[in-house]
């Protein structure tokens, strides 16, 4: 009887055991971050694809890409600088912000990192772009803001924002910056454009 008793104090040992450890294994995970790497695409409706792809090219030097042929319905595929921006003709235009709305940073907006505000500056005053230009001061670090809408009113910004250090509220080891892998290849000679690639690395 003794000895069966042991053989059960033991089993249930292990089992509490096995049970902390499977709770351990659990609370990891939580604390894992998602296998996320970097901003794909950001996506736009537009009332005229062709006129979005005039402004996101000549405006922001987007590179017009191939677009998978499977999509049933019209649009367009941009990308640069690590990003894309993925063009869909609106079926609905009540869907899309009124494009002679008045300009307000406090809008939904993408933002552009630009190593040149005033060249910037220039090209939206050669491309007759309306745009509103701020300065922040950050204890002596000066960012520089121009914001600006797209042909559809979706506003976009263009700033130095890294002017300013990135502080996070929390632990630094939660922050997952983005590798070089996450930019996709790039079929140069199968294209129908004739671009450059260029490496920032």
């Amino acid at each position: 009887m003794e000895m069966k008793e042991e053989r059960k104090d033991s089993n249930n040992e292990q089992v509490k055991m096995i049970k902390e450890s499977n709770d351990e294994k659990k609370e990891e995970k939580k604390d894992e971050q998602p296998p996320l790497m970097a901003l794909n695409h950001v996506s736009r409706l537009c009332r005229d694809v062709q006129k979005s792809i005039d402004f996101y090219t000549k405006v922001l030097g987007m590179v017009l890409t191939e677009r998978p042929q499977a999509f049933d319905f019209e649009g367009a595929w941009l990308f640069n600088y690590g990003v894309g921006i993925h063009l869909v003709q609106a079926k609905d235009e009540d869907r899309l912000p009124d494009p002679h709305q008045s300009l307000d940073p406090m809008d939904n907006h993408i933002s552009f990192q630009c190593e040149d505000i005033e060249a910037m500056e220039k090209r939206l005053k050669e491309h007759k772009v309306e745009y509103i230009k701020r300065t922040v001061d950050e204890n002596g670090t000066k960012i520089d803001q121009l914001f600006f809408d797209d042909p559809d009113g979706f506003m976009i910004e263009i700033c130095n924002c890294e002017n300013l250090k990135l502080a996070p509220a929390g632990s630094i080891g939660k922050i997952k910056l983005p590798k070089d892998r996450h930019i996709p290849p790039v079929d140069v000679e199968n294209g129908r454009n004739d671009s450059k690639t260029e490496s920032s690395a």
